[in-house]
């Protein structure tokens, strides 16, 4: 019984310590927790504090940053108000010397026009006076004539037309005798000269020439390979056209394909890329786009490197890289079908010898002759003739005003005023004009000698007329007992002013006037 009730003690006193032990606990909790809080509270005091420090800070160096950029603003506005007033101060100045020197104009034209009105008043009186004087003169005059009109019996119309006939065949006449007589001395002290400095550049320079067409052929290995040139649908093909800015003709024609178009330069690429895309085998868009590219990128290569060995070859440095392309670029032109590259080194050889022969600067004579056609390289891509672009051209890049006009007045756009623009002259017409050096259809040809025979025909007192050595030269033969030995100096040169108004020819075309008397007997 008294175990039991121990026990029970014993339970009840572990309960209330475990109580007791649980309310310490508590109580333990609780003073950490409110330790903690105020160490919080502490640490949002100090960042609170920390905070309005650091935004004042800020503050202030906003303030301070305000501030100067205030103060320079004013001093930006000060400045450019000092330099408006002086803008305004010197316009001010400006405006009062014009105002005097309107002032000092208005009085020179009120002096000036008080002048003229009394030159006026002086003017007039003199004309009244010439007036009566006129008059009287004419009173006399018709007195004169009334007189000598009675005494030779002939009327003034009829005297006045027989003297003019009379004045008419003697001028012409003396006319005729002085030009033979100017032509026979310019000619003996020319012709010996001229002949020879021609001659010999003729001699000392002759160019081989290539005539190239408007189009390029390109042969295949086999007839299958059109189809793949083609592609499926006309893939390939318009890939090419695009690509070159050529047209491709595929025709009848065995084992070839014909690249037609106006620019010889793209009519190149396009020949090589197609016959190196013929050679590899590999032809689809891609492959045609990739090769057109790089073969593009040669031939401009090509084109520059011609240029250059152009320009070495004739001996002239210094000239402009673009225009040594331009240049580079005449070797894929054609006129008349003369190579223009070739003619030009030859119209720059011969520009030389011609000017060494003169006593001239010859390495300007040979840039002149070198650069006389650069027009044609861009002719077709700018409006106006040729020889006006290249000299456009040639004063763009920085070639001297002689040269400049030279290549402007080498087909007499201009007239020339210099000796250089007539030396690049003569030496166009020499390379052009040169039997061999162009070509022309038959038809043309022909054309021509017609056109000289019937001009020369059409003149009186012509009998026969021939024209020869390919239609350079006119000889014409006149009826001796209708045209005189000086109407035939008239008549040659009536018939060549003829001939360069109505017919159109490369180089010069002699006019040769033959007249002969002949004595015929018969011995029986």
């Amino acid at each position: 019984m008294g175990a039991v009730e121990l026990t029970g003690t014993t339970i009840t006193i572990m309960v209330l310590c475990t109580m007791l032990g649980g309310l310490v606990a508590a109580l333990v909790v609780k003073k950490v927790m409110e330790g903690r809080l105020a160490t919080a509270r502490n640490e949002v005091e100090r960042i609170v504090i920390e905070a309005q420090r650091d935004a004042e800070t800020l503050k202030k160096e906003a303030m301070i940053q305000a501030k100067d950029s205030l103060y320079q603003m004013k001093v930006e506005f000060e400045r450019e108000v000092k330099e408006t007033k002086r803008e305004l101060q010197n316009l001010e100045r400006r405006l009062l010397q014009k105002d005097e020197n309107l002032d000092k104009k208005s009085e020179a034209l009120d002096k000036r026009d008080s002048n003229i009105s009394r030159k006026e008043r002086t003017l007039g009186q003199q004309e009244k006076d010439l007036a009566e004087k006129q008059e009287t003169l004419d009173k006399l005059i018709l007195e004169k004539r009334t007189q000598l009109e009675q005494l030779a019996g002939l009327s003034s119309a009829e005297a006045k037309e027989m003297l003019v006939k009379s004045m008419e065949g003697e001028a012409r006449l003396d006319a005729a005798k002085l030009i033979k007589r100017i032509e026979s001395g310019a000619r003996e002290d020319a012709a010996k000269k001229a002949t020879e400095i021609i001659s010999l550049a003729i001699k000392r320079y002759a160019g081989d020439y290539v005539a190239e067409k408007t189009v390029s052929v390109v042969a295949l290995p086999n007839e299958e390979m059109k189809g793949r040139i083609i592609g499926r649908e006309g893939r390939n093909i318009r890939a090419i056209e695009a690509s070159t800015g050529v047209e491709l003709i595929i025709d009848d024609t065995p084992e070839a394909v014909i690249l037609s178009g106006f620019n010889p330069v793209r009519r190149e690429v396009a020949r090589i890329s197609l016959e190196r895309l013929i050679s590899d085998g590999r032809i689809h868009p891609a492959r045609i786009e990739e090769m057109v590219e790089k073969v593009s990128q040669e031939v401009d290569g090509a084109i520059r490197e011609a240029g250059e060995q152009a320009a070495f070859d004739v001996g002239v440095h210094g000239i402009h890289p673009e225009l040594i392309k331009l240049v580079g670029k005449l070797k894929y032109r054609t006129s008349y079908g003369q190579n223009v590259l070739e003619h030009s080194i030859e119209v720059a050889f011969l520009c030389g010898i011609m000017a060494a022969e003169l006593g001239l600067n010859e390495k300007r004579a040979k840039r002149a002759g070198l650069l006389h056609d650069i027009g044609k390289a861009v002719d077709h891509e700018v409006e106006g003739p040729h020889a006006a672009i290249g000299a456009e051209l040639a004063k763009k890049f920085g070639e001297s005003p002689k040269v400049v006009h030279a290549v402007a007045a080498h087909h007499e756009d201009l007239e020339p005023t210099g000796v250089l623009a007539v030396l690049v002259q003569a030496a166009d017409t020499l390379s052009g004009a040169r039997p061999g050096a162009r070509k022309e259809l038959l038809e043309t040809y022909v054309k021509r000698l017609e056109d000289l025979e019937r001009i020369a025909n059409s003149f009186g007192g012509v009998s026969k007329s021939y024209a020869i050595q390919a239609g350079r030269e006119l000889r014409i033969m006149v009826e001796s007992d209708k045209v005189t030995d000086e109407d035939s100096i008239l008549l040659s040169r009536d018939i060549a002013k003829r001939i360069e108004n109505e017919i159109s020819y490369p180089g010069q075309i002699k006019v040769t006037v033959i007249r002969e008397t002949r004595a015929v007997e018969y011995a029986r």
